[in-house]
């Protein structure tokens, strides 16, 4: 089994940031990637970035410059900090890991998400 439970969501005004957090533990060998994603409602779930063990990076481009993806190996930890927030930031977000449980076998593992609002 592998949980990820994410922090750091919560209600900010516009111009504001967050920093969201996503902790992955259980039966883990190593972890290929690490993302972030988000829902709002009426919408389709989405990218917003993702970074591999080596630390190479995708972000989404309605949030580059403003979103920083970042991760710690040693503790299966990624970070997401959220700078200039906008409403139409607004979304819950999900975390999503690529876990390696043995040397061959790879499954995805999704967080049960955070909500972030965005106050104009």
């Amino acid at each position: 089994q592998v949980q990820l439970v994410e922090s750091g969501g919560g209600l900010v005004q516009a111009g504001g940031s967050l920093r969201l957090s996503c902790v992955a533990s259980g039966r883990i060998v190593s972890i290929r990637s690490m993302g972030w994603y988000r829902q709002a409602p009426g919408n389709q779930r989405e990218l917003v970035a993702d970074i591999t063990s080596g630390g190479s990076t995708n972000y989404a481009e309605f949030v580059k410059g403003r979103f920083t993806i970042s991760r710690d190996n040693a503790k299966n930890t990624v970070y997401l900090q959220m700078n200039s927030l906008k409403p139409e930031d607004i979304a819950v977000y999900y975390c999503k890991a690529e876990v390696y449980q043995t040397w061959y076998e790879r499954n995805d593992y999704w967080g049960r998400g955070t909500q972030v609002t965005v106050s104009s």
